[in-house]
């Protein structure tokens, strides 16, 4: 769903990205979530969560927190990197899934993760705790961008590492234009044939990259949060890209 904004004399498209809408349009497709990343993406999903935590490494003994969890893949990568000798907390605000996460860990028998619901908006920890934090293809999904970088800034501890892994538009030609067509059209189609669902999800994600800042942009954001030597790194033909900043 996408309302319509004036800007001065002009009118633009922007998405809904209201709490209620985002929650219930996450808890239809909870139980498709993980297949549909994995068969969208290639499998390229798990590779991006890898060098994560290779540019971004768990260090010391202090916990790492992981917003906007979906089911948990990241956090999970992470309670890896750290050969499970970190607490690793994994939030998000839609329970259902949630609820997925724990079960993958269960299956797993991993128990250093504790899922937790959570608006990334206001989470519920003290501040300066966690050596990173980290989010996922999530930050989008915030309400208020700045407010859920300035949280995420706010728990992690001076020193410490916030790392957004987020969805950006590839730059050079021809593969934009490809990429373009694919986001807009081939992927919206295949996510009404494979996850059905009322708030139309995969139409939701092209429309939600195609708004959101990306590369220097997204940069800036996290330096007005308060993070310091601010980098980002564009990963499959600038696909996705991992942001990086100290607090």
């Amino acid at each position: 769903m996408v309302r319509v904004a004036r800007t001065g004399k002009t009118l633009r498209m922007v998405v809904d990205k209201s709490e209620t809408r985002v929650r219930r349009m996450f808890a239809e497709i909870a139980g498709k979530y993980d297949r549909m990343n994995h068969l969208l993406s290639m499998n390229v999903d798990r590779y991006w969560r890898w060098r994560t935590t290779k540019i971004v490494p768990p260090t010391g003994d202090a916990p790492i927190l992981d917003v906007c969890t979906g089911t948990g893949d990241l956090a999970i990568a992470y309670y890896k990197a750290a050969k499970g000798k970190v607490k690793v907390e994994a939030t998000d605000f839609c329970p259902e899934m949630l609820e997925i996460g724990e079960v993958k860990t269960e299956r797993a028998k991993i128990e250093g993760i504790r899922f937790q619901e959570a608006d990334t908006q206001q989470l519920p920890f003290e501040s300066d705790t966690f050596q990173i934090v980290s989010v996922a293809f999530g930050l989008r999904n915030v309400t208020n961008t700045d407010l859920g970088l300035s949280e995420m800034t706010r728990v992690c501890k001076l020193g410490g590492k916030v790392a957004v892994l987020e969805f950006s538009i590839p730059q050079w030609q021809p593969f934009k234009a490809f990429y373009l067509w694919y986001f807009r059209n081939i992927l919206p189609l295949l996510g009404r044939m494979f996850a059905k669902n009322k708030e139309d999800a995969y139409k939701y994600l092209p429309d939600s990259v195609g708004e959101f800042p990306y590369g220097e942009a997204l940069a800036e954001r996290m330096r007005a949060a308060g993070l310091k030597e601010v980098f980002f790194k564009p990963l499959t033909f600038g696909i996705a890209t991992l942001y990086v900043g100290t607090k």
